[in-house]
């Protein structure tokens, strides 16, 4: 299991320094923003993570402390690095995903009753997208 998580952070890394240098922290700010909260990364899966690619030769860090991606990814790049991170590739996986992710919802309201209630409009909201791809 943690060959998989290790791969998909690996993949959030890499779209992150795709756009421009950061450091750990940031990188870990960074995941925490782009996933609304829901995820932030321990310092200590990410160092070791940033220092594996870097003896790896997909990253170099900077004099400024700052990590950067040896040579831009190509076109075909993402995909590859979706699925290698273990990203959904057919539509059960994309339904196995979101029950994962509904289930950490369920389990947040659950210890935390009011922590969904500020993005109750988005949920209802995304409810109703899949509501509509009923037959």
């Amino acid at each position: 299991m943690w060959g998989r998580r290790k791969r998909g952070l690996r993949g959030w890394v890499i779209m992150i320094l795709n756009r421009q240098p950061r450091n750990g922290a940031e990188i870990m700010e960074d995941m925490e923003v782009m996933t609304h909260g829901w995820w932030r990364p321990s310092p200590g899966s990410v160092y070791p993570l940033l220092e594996e690619m870097v003896k790896d030769g997909t990253i170099r860090k900077r004099p400024d402390s700052r990590y950067e991606l040896v040579s831009s990814p190509d076109s075909d790049f993402w995909t590859r690095a979706w699925r290698m991170g273990g990203g959904p590739r057919t539509p059960q996986e994309i339904v196995q995903e979101l029950s994962g992710l509904t289930a950490y919802l369920e389990d947040l309201r659950r210890t935390q009753p009011t922590a969904t209630g500020p993005i109750q409009s988005d949920l209802d909201a995304v409810a109703d997208r899949l509501r509509k791809l009923r037959n």
